[in-house]
């Protein structure tokens, strides 16, 4: 039962300098401002606490992946990125045939069961082939109801959360058959009109898959899937603050414009995060990693990103001048907001009764330990 104390640590209701977090099995038991009620197990007066991050989009990482239906390959990826303080990873699957698309979400679903991961996410196969991206364009199809039961009866209650184009026949029936499921529906890869999105999201989408990246520009008379989603507040948006997915300028822009209550960044990692350049694939499309960027092997096409977590706060918690502010929007923005859009009410936040899942950072903002589950990361 470990009483931790830190010269920082951002609680549910705020930045506490300093404060600390009182663990017991799987769950905080205590947390507060000042000096802890007793003495600390652990003394961190000069590092940061935050909550364990929160990555809804992710194929995979230190050079496993998620795609190939391989339970040592997906608790490889999801050991690199807890090492990187995800401690919550929402595993997605890209576009793919019928049958490895089962194959890959009932592997999911055992490491679902087995607490590798949260659960699973659908990216594909209903996506448009006007902005694929890195899909495989030949496997894009519309939702009929046969294969969507197959999928949710494979997964038996893992699958989270499921992107789909709304302009595509059928998208209709399949957003209310997926939230009859309990699974969140998601928005992306997309030429839908802004009026299309408006209605998918009247029937209950509530988040946009990396907004602005592999979707219909926004443009001044024909707004498209964007603007619909960025001023609804029923929705969350995911962005991929890699700078490379999205110029920075537009990631405070859209903060600014929804709230960190609204967005979530996320990663799009692939397996070649954490490997440095080099040959590699997203499902069946070659994919070449140059100065850190992932694309489509011969053309500018970006294939999901190199990048952590970790990472993604580090650049999060430097906006704007107020350091507590910032922290406050970092952790919002990387844990309880993604949380949250996937209903997950005892992740993304440090409170009594929440998973004692936390990263220690240090005074450059790296991380220096993690908890998940109660447990120090070296006593996995």
């Amino acid at each position: 039962m470990p009483l931790i104390a830190a010269g920082t640590v951002v609680l549910e209701q705020g930045v506490c300098r300093p404060g600390w977090v009182h663990t017991a099995g799987p769950q905080v038991v205590g947390c507060g401002p000042g000096a802890p009620p007793g003495v600390p197990d652990v003394d961190l007066p000069d590092a940061v606490i935050v909550p364990g991050f929160v990555d809804i989009h992710v194929h995979g990482g230190g050079g496993a992946s998620y795609l190939d239906g391989d339970i040592s390959e997906i608790m490889r990826a999801a050991s690199f990125h807890r090492g990187h303080g995800t401690t919550t990873t929402l595993a997605s699957l890209i576009t793919a045939d019928a049958a490895d698309l089962l194959r890959g979400v009932r592997a999911l679903a055992e490491a679902t069961r087995d607490g590798a991961i949260a659960g699973i996410h659908l990216e594909g196969p209903w996506l448009s082939a006007v902005h694929c991206g890195a899909h495989d364009h030949t496997q894009l199809r519309d939702p009929v109801p046969a294969e969507m039961d197959a999928l949710l009866a494979a997964g038996d209650g893992a699958i989270r959360m499921a992107t789909l184009a709304p302009e595509r026949s059928g998208s209709d029936a399949a957003i209310a058959r997926l939230v009859d499921a309990g699974v969140v529906v998601a928005l992306g890869h997309t030429d839908a009109s802004y009026q299309q999105t408006r209605r998918a999201i009247d029937l209950g989408a509530t988040v946009g898959t990396h907004l602005f990246n592999a979707m219909r520009p926004l443009h001044h008379r024909e707004p498209g899937p964007a603007l619909a989603l960025l001023e609804d507040a029923r929705v969350t948006v995911e962005l991929i603050a890699d700078g490379v997915h999205v110029h920075p300028a537009v990631v405070h822009a859209t903060t600014r414009a929804a709230g960190a209550d609204r967005v979530a960044l996320v990663t799009d990692a692939t397996a070649a995060a954490g490997l440095g350049d080099g040959e590699f694939r997203l499902g069946t499309t070659p994919v070449d990693v140059v100065d850190g960027v992932a694309r489509v092997r011969g053309t500018s096409t970006i294939a999901g990103s190199t990048a952590t977590m970790d990472r993604l706060f580090r650049t999060a918690a430097r906006f704007g001048s107020d350091p507590d502010a910032a922290l406050t929007a970092a952790v919002g923005l990387t844990s309880t907001t993604p949380a949250r859009a996937l209903g997950l009410d005892d992740a993304g936040n440090l409170r009594v009764g929440a998973q004692a899942n936390l990263v220690v950072l240090d005074g450059d903002l790296r991380v220096a330990a993690v908890m998940a589950h109660g447990s120090w990361l070296a006593d996995d």
